[in-house]
């Protein structure tokens, strides 16, 4: 069986892992990424994780999720808000250079959404869109085991679609957008408003419901739809097999996800009914991911 390494790279910590073919992880280590102290710095420190697995010689290649948009084909990050100076730096072939394999680079969502397609609940279906319904939302679309990234890396990046052109601009995204409407700070701030101070983040909304509190049944409900519409508008574009979801919010999955299916079905053609909705299963679908898209691009 082929092992690969992962690398799952974000603004504080770094992880390295050797990883087989099927998911499973092997040998895994975690350090600060010391992202404060430069980018020289940072690779420094993978470079000695790497050399630190052992008999890491052996595997296939390297994959590293990174914290943005990614430019597959040059292969470097093009916007690096947590990694100060890492945008358009082609720290991938450093690592070839000295590790005498291929390099591949891409979004730690699709690298979690390529895992759950690969070696996840997506496993054996061809069009695989991965949802991250969290603090935000994002996505992955995964074909025949690729992913999807677009020219500039945005491919599959969701949280900007306009579920509601009237509803109020809260940040740099489009005013009514789905991540300022149904994620995990919309669900919170929008509690806060109907239910008060005692609201501080979304699983204080998620606990009331689970009470039995009409209003935050409600309010659950009512991003269920808003999560719907916006995978309406990925239904119609891509027709997938099967929609996975993954992130925090998904821990309340009996509390929404009957919902968000039958809203979804409300929306689309009747062809299009039978798609799965499924929550993911990987305990570890960044690192997995990153490790997998050896396997993917090769």
């Amino acid at each position: 069986m082929e092992k690969y390494l992962g690398i799952d790279l974000g603004g504080t910590n770094v992880r390295v892992a050797k990883v087989l073919e099927n998911g499973e992880i092997i040998e895994d280590i975690k350090r600060p990424s010391l992202a404060e102290k430069g980018k020289e710095a940072v690779v420094s420190n993978i470079i000695e994780m790497l050399k630190s697995i052992k008999d890491y010689k052996e595997c296939q290649g390297i994959g590293i999720g990174v914290p943005g948009p990614v430019d597959t084909k040059r292969n470097v990050m093009t916007m690096s808000s947590n990694l100060p100076g890492f945008a358009f730096y082609n720290f991938a072939d450093t690592l070839s250079d000295i590790f005498k394999m291929p390099v591949y680079l891409d979004n730690d969502a699709n690298a979690a959404g390529l895992a759950e397609a690969l070696v996840g609940v997506g496993k054996g279906h061809s069009i695989v869109y991965y949802i991250t319904h969290s603090t935000g939302i994002g996505g992955a679309l995964v074909i025949d085991g690729k992913v999807l990234s677009g020219k500039n890396g945005y491919a599959g990046e969701i949280g900007n679609l306009i579920i509601d052109r009237d509803r109020q601009k809260y940040n740099h995204l489009n005013a009514g957008a789905v991540e300022t409407e149904a994620g995990g700070l919309a669900i919170a701030r929008i509690g806060k408003e109907i239910l008060g101070d005692k609201i501080q983040s979304a699983k204080d909304v998620i606990d009331l419901a689970y009470s039995g509190d009409s209003k935050a049944l409600k309010i659950i409900d009512d991003m269920a739809y808003d999560l719907a519409v916006a995978m309406s508008y990925i239904g119609h574009v891509v027709d997938p097999d099967i929609f996975v979801i993954g992130g925090g919010i998904t821990n309340a999955d009996d509390l929404y996800f009957g919902k968000l299916a039958d809203y979804y079905r409300s929306l689309v053609h009747d062809g299009m009914k039978d798609v799965l909705i499924k929550k993911a299963i990987l305990k570890e679908p960044g690192i997995t991911g990153a490790a997998l898209l050896t396997k993917s691009r090769r």
